[in-house]
This record gives structure tokens, C-alpha cells and sequence, in this order.
């Protein structure tokens, strides 16, 4: 399945796996992987502001499917790509009876730009601090360019109904991602 560019004017069609692209503006984690959380595990609680402002808590989600995705910074290409790809795969991912919401440390002013900008509908949360993000192995130390920073991990967790980790992804490429996710879900409804 592929989505057809809907939120962003300048997107056009994207396939599962485009060729990749030259430059060399990647994040690189600079010290090993840590044991991250496993299937199985309950999901860390947490409340964060959205991009409106209101208070969104894990609780919220009781009794469905969440996918929690974490990207490094609002506005640029890859976190562009991803947002708006899950923006129009957010029906699909709805019919599923899964939420979707993304987490950065970007303050709620910029989120809330991004959301307007990307007309996304789905709720961009503010992890400032990255206690959040810490709590669920996305926040540490990375490399670009040959600066050292912390910073968000680009990884998803899917959450189950009952709170408990169904899935993880780490270290994805944005590209294409929801539509894994969502295909993921699919396969787990059928089966």
C-alpha cells in the first residue's frame, strides 16, 4: 500500500524504499545501544503538552492501540516526511482502532507551527527536557557534522490496549515508516 501525498502540496508519491540520497545530514548515536524497553514491558507513563497547549497523558489511551513515535526535530525533511505520512495514513491507523501521536523536544510554539504548517491532525507532544523520550530509550547523545549533542533517537513504540509494549522499532528511516507500522498492525488484525 502506498499513501498519496495529502497534507503537504510538495510531497509527491513515495515508495516504500526510495533510493537514498547523497547528503550527509544523518544523525549518528555515538555510544553503544542500550537494552531498550522490550515487548512486554508496560509502557512508561507520561503527560505532555500538545500543540495546543492540553495536557495528554498515556492513560488517555486506555483500551486502544497507540503508536508513540519519536523524531528529532519539527520541520525538517525526514521528520516533515514522516509526520505527514502518518497524517495520511491517520484513517487507516483510526480503522485499526490505533492513535498516533509524535514526541520531540521541540517547545509547543514550533509544534504548534508544524501541525498548522503540515495541517496534521494528530497530536505532536512537547518533551523539552527529554524525560520522556529518556524514559523510553529515545534521548542521549548523538553526532552530525562531527558536533556532539543530545538529542531525540528516532524510534516507535507501539502500545496495546492494555498498556504493555506490543512492538518496537529503532533507529527507522522516516520514509515509509507508517506505512510499515500500519502494515505491521494489519498483519496482527488478520492473523
Amino acid at each position: 500500500m502506498i499513501f498519496a501525498s495529502v497534507c503537504c502540496e510538495q510531497r509527491t508519491l513515495r515508495t516504500l524504499n526510495p533510493p537514498r540520497s547523497r547528503n550527509h545530514n544523518t544523525y549518528h548515536r555515538s555510544h553503544e545501544l542500550t537494552p531498550m524497553l522490550d515487548v512486554g514491558d508496560d509502557a512508561p507513563a507520561f503527560e505532555l503538552s500538545n500543540q495546543h497547549g492540553e495536557a495528554v497523558r498515556l492513560a488517555d489511551f486506555d483500551g486502544q492501540r497507540l503508536v508513540i513515535y519519536f523524531y528529532p526535530r519539527a520541520n525538517t525533511e525526514g521528520c516533515t516526511t514522516e509526520a505527514c505520512q502518518f497524517d495520511d495514513a491517520l484513517a487507516a491507523f483510526e480503522d485499526a482502532n490505533t492513535a498516533v501521536v509524535g514526541i520531540s523536544d521541540d517547545p509547543v510554539s514550533d509544534l504548534d507551527s508544524f501541525a498548522d504548517e503540515y495541517d496534521l491532525s494528530f497530536d505532536l507532544l512537547s518533551d523539552e527536557d527529554g524525560t520522556v523520550a529518556t524514559q523510553y530509550d529515545s534521548y542521549g547523545e548523538k553526532q552530525m557534522f562531527g558536533n556532539t549533542f543530545d538529542g531525540v533517537f528516532r524510534n516507535t513504540y507501539v502500545v496495546g490496549p492494555d498498556g504493555t509494549i506490543e512492538t518496537v522499532y529503532e533507529n527507522v528511516s522516516p520514509d515509509g515508516h507508517a506505512e510499515r507500522v500500519l502494515e505491521s498492525l494489519e498483519g496482527e488484525e488478520s492473523t
